[in-house]
């Protein structure tokens, strides 16, 4: 069973409890962020990194 129990705040989806587990992740503010928009911003981070890297 499927409970709805918010909002992504970076793409505005709906985010689902699907049998007693989130599908997303709460963040420290209470907010919920989606598995795709975490898996986006996983990979802007480590984009971010390599470029510093690159500029050491």
């Amino acid at each position: 069973m499927d409970e709805l129990v918010g909002t992504c705040v970076r793409c505005a989806h709906d985010v689902y409890c699907t049998a007693g587990f989130l599908n997303g992740i709460l963040l420290d503010n209470k907010n919920i962020l989606c598995f795709n928009c975490k898996d986006i911003l996983n990979t802007m981070i480590k984009e971010e990194s390599l470029e510093e890297e690159n500029q050491n």
